[in-house]
């Protein structure tokens, strides 16, 4: 039968020829004389019918009906059938997926011909990987895989980040064997072909095959015989039909043994080896079981004695994930478990992840994908439980975990038992010349790195501008030619190709050949999370468990010392974030508290003059109470005594509260002097506090730095200096010098007076120096004069409130912010003065009306909704 699309156009019918109804039948006359003579004559039917079609397509060329083009022939198969294998063959089952080298997830059972993967949590996006025990090396073979299941889930609600696409995937490839199992991940050292039929190698990734699906033996075939048509390709047979045409081995993975890989998600597959094939191809070929020895070569075993866990310890900032970094790439039959590792994971595993904003570090990286399932570190929860049963040899880099011997004791209970060997790394102290020099090098290859991308800049640069410049002069070109003008004719300069050289060389300055440890952008362990555990570092000892414990870099003696040293200095610099005010610092400051509120309304009835008069009429009942209670005679009602207030010594007044004719020593105090007061005694109970609360004799004081959080820590008030119209701390402590200082050595901040000291005592501190900064102004000291910026706050006049109980007011209380406050006033700054005398709420004087309002103005009703009118 000859199909009319398969007529070959030869001619091209004449031009005004119609398309007629002759040719339409003549087709079903050239089937007849073909059938006819199939039995008649000696020329073959197929060369027959050929000759009858060209004989059709000149004859409709000229009837003028064109002829459409003829189906391409299909390649023909140039593989052959294998001999059967005479060489000494591999042993008998040797040959299966090797669990020495397969991901964690990687599941087998049935002598290794039923594969499958971990779908708990966050590993049904997780790929699983898992190569054979021998690598290929020549010859030609093949192996088989069925997916029997497919593994389902209802996403969870409120995922916001995305879902790896597809659901379900296998990959069949070769890959060297000390690469990475996950194929397709842009890694070097691999080329696969996938389910939804793309090959992958490297960063190259093209369609080359048709899809493959569940229940489908799919072959996958590789051919490394010289003599062979299709030497050094792959292929890929569905239910032995060849699904793409073979596909060339890249160069760079020529030469070496190439291990038959399979990677995977969600799905369980059943793996036939051999020697017996399930789907039959065209051509005879040997299975990967009935390979010969001198074709192949055999992969690494899983340990026969005991596994090893290694715990490295070190120091933050010091190498230590340098050092685990070459200690993987010297051992790399051993595993990583850490948090860096599964967010790699996930990142091969094509999981995108969103920029997260905070901190994070390279001990505790950010885990959050948006996924629910992987948020929820199920990942790492199930890998703990899987690893003590896995033959596979462990390194466990948790930084902060591992100088802590709680954590150490209570990670080491999971892999009790004589399965495991538990070994402890200490890498602290000077490294070693091989370690340095790898730092080194390290350094060398980021200066490159940077140094190319400048170059890349300037070239992107560089083209940008040309670009533009071209486009300018076109567009001046275009406007000449609508204005009609003569178009200047201008010689075209052909640009060259902007050519980046990657020939970088860098060298390292003496400073950083100095260096012993790589810095980098992201800190090992953030300083919140470093200031509340580095007082419990310690390194490990055999008593916690260990069977070894090997010093890397120093001496045990040197090690200890680093870390004690490095503990000290830490307590120098580091906040403590765990501490909490104690019963001492609560006590002063709710006495304090109820002290300096009866202080501030004192001096404003001394100001009221209705107020002082009754003032003192109390003090004279008071007085005469007390005669009356002595059994002596009622004193007569004389005048108040006058007394200058300017006159007395500071030092000698015993009451604060009434120097003696009723008027208090702090009657001429302003709002600069009452925050200055303030400051002085919350920095007196806070740094003595502070000592009593942290108990440790190293740790006395703290720094500058810290003052802001100690301060709200203990008092729940913003330290700001800006309160106190200073910009540096020397100037700060310039006013109440008298009360702190800062150590000349340590620079942290020193109590001037004793723990024992009285609130009236920094009254008398206040009063002395106001009179200083007095005299100093009618001397003409222009800098005498203080003048602190009026905030507006919760509290009054820098009243002390408990601790934890600041802004907690009762619902039937509303907070209204004073007139004028910025942003409500939500917390009252340090020294904040409150009230005073003669102002209004908050310290503020309410504004009087306006003067112009006109009297004949009526405000119209609102005209809202319903609502309103409700």
């Amino acid at each position: 039968w000859i199909k009319p699309e398969s007529l070959v156009l030869k001619h091209s019918p004449p031009r005004g020829i119609q398309r007629n109804s002759v040719g339409a039948g003549m087709a079903e006359e050239i089937v007849a004389d073909v059938e006819m003579n199939v039995v008649e004559a000696e020329v073959p039917a197929e060369e027959m019918a050929e000759e009858k079609v060209e004989e059709k397509v000149e004859e409709d060329a000229v009837a003028g009906e064109p002829a459409k083009p003829k189906e391409p022939e299909k390649p023909k198969e140039l593989e052959e059938d294998g001999i059967a294998e005479t060489r000494v063959k591999v042993s008998a089952g040797f040959v299966e997926f090797n669990s020495a080298d397969s991901t964690m997830n990687v599941l087998t059972s049935n002598g290794c011909q039923i594969i499958s993967s971990l779908t708990g949590g966050g590993f049904s996006y997780l790929l699983g990987g898992a190569r054979t025990t021998v690598g290929l090396t020549s010859g030609r073979y093949m192996f088989e895989v069925k997916i029997l299941e497919l593994h389902s889930r209802q996403e969870p609600q409120g995922a916001a980040g995305r879902i790896p696409m597809p659901r379900h995937i296998v990959k069949l490839g070769l890959s060297q064997g000390d690469t990475s199992l996950l194929m397709g991940d842009n890694s070097e050292g691999s080329v696969s072909i996938d389910s939804e039929g793309f090959l992958q190698h490297e960063k190259t990734r093209k369609k080359v095959a048709k899809q493959f699906r569940a229940n489908s033996v799919v072959a996958f075939l590789v051919n490394l015989d010289a003599a062979s048509p299709n030497a050094n390709t792959i292929s890929v047979f569905c239910d032995g039909v060849r699904i793409c045409a073979p596909q060339a081995i890249p160069d760079n993975l020529l030469g070496k043994p190439l291990f038959p890989t399979v990677t995977f998600k969600a799905v369980t597959m059943q793996v036939n080896y051999g020697p017996v094939s399930m789907a039959p191809l065209p051509f005879k070929c040997n299975m990967l079981s009935d390979a010969a020895q001198a074709d192949v070569q055999v992969g690494p075993k899983a340990s026969e004695g005991p596994c090893e866990i290694v715990m490295p310890v070190g120091l933050p900032e010091q190498g230590y994930f340098d050092w685990v970094d070459a200690f993987l790439e010297k051992n790399p039959g051993y595993t990583e478990l850490s948090d860096r590792k599964i967010l790699d994971w996930a990142h091969r595993s094509g999981i995108w992840k969103a920029k997260t904003p905070g901190a994070f570090s390279t001990d505790k990286p950010d885990m959050k994908f948006g996924i629910p399932l992987m948020d929820d570190m199920s990942v790492k929860k199930l890998l703990l439980h899987i690893a003590p049963t896995v033959r596979k040899s462990f390194v466990v880099p948790e930084l902060k975990a591992n100088l802590t011997a709680d954590e150490r004791k209570a990670f080491l209970k999971n892999f009790a038992g004589p399965s495991f060997k538990k070994v402890a790394k200490v890498v602290v102290g000077e490294p070693t010349a091989d370690y340095k020099a790898k730092v080194q090098q390290l350094m060398i290859e980021e200066k490159k790195e940077k140094t190319l991308a400048e170059r890349k800049k300037k070239a992107a640069e560089a083209v940008r501008a040309r670009l533009l410049e071209e486009r300018k002069k076109k567009v001046a070109s275009m406007k000449q030619k609508k204005e009609g003008e003569e178009e200047v004719a201008e010689e075209k300069e052909v640009a060259p190709d902007e050519i980046v050289d990657e020939d970088v060389v860098v060298e390292l300055t003496d400073e950083e050949k100095a260096l012993h440890y790589r810095k980098s952008a992201q800190p090992d362990i953030l300083d919140q999370t470093l200031s509340k555990c580095f007082m419990d570092f310690s390194l490990p000892t055999t008593e916690e468990g260990f069977d070894q414990v090997t010093f890397e870099w120093a001496s045990q003696d040197t090690a200890e010392k680093v870390v004690k040293d490095w503990i000290f200095a830490k307590k120098m610099t580091q906040r403590v974030e765990n501490v909490q005010p104690g019963q001492w610092f609560k006590d002063a400051w709710t006495e304090w508290a109820r002290t300096l509120a009866g202080w501030k309304r004192l001096q404003a009835e001394w100001k009221d003059p209705n107020k002082k008069k009754a003032l003192l009429a109390k003090k004279a009942e008071a007085k005469k109470k007390e005669a009356e209670e002595k059994g002596e005679e009622a004193p007569k009602e004389e005048a108040p005594m006058e007394i200058n207030a300017d006159d007395l010594e500071v030092s000698s007044v015993e009451n604060v509260a009434d120097i003696g004719s009723g008027e208090p020593l702090f009657a001429e105090f302003t709002y600069e002097d009452w925050a200055l007061l303030s400051a002085r005694y919350e920095l007196h109970v806070l740094l003595h506090s502070f000592k009593k609360d942290v108990e440790d004799p190293d740790r006395q004081s703290f720094s500058e730095k810290d003052l802001g959080f100690y301060y709200q820590k203990y008092t729940k008030k913003n330290w700001a200096l800006r309160s106190f119209a200073v910009d540096t701390m020397e100037k700060f402590i310039d006013l109440v010098k008298d009360t702190v200082r800062l150590a000349p050595q340590t620079a942290f901040l020193e109590p001037l007076q004793g723990e024992e000291t009285t609130p009236s005592a920094f009254v008398k501190l206040a009063e002395e120096h106001r009179r200083e900064r007095t005299r100093r102004a009618d001397a003409g000291d222009e800098s005498a004069e203080l003048k602190f910026p009026r905030t507006s706050g919760i509290a009054a006049a820098g009243a002390a409130v408990a601790p934890g109980s600041l802004g907690r007011l009762a619902p039937q209380q509303p907070l209204r912010a004073p007139y004028g406050a910025p942003n409500g006033g939500a917390m009252r700054p340090a020294g904040y003065a409150g009230v005073v005398p003669g102002a209004g709420i908050g310290g503020f004087k309410r504004p009087a009306p306006p003067t112009n309002t006109p009297t004949s103005y009526v405000a119209k009703r609102p005209t809202f909704g319903g609502a309103w009118k409700r």
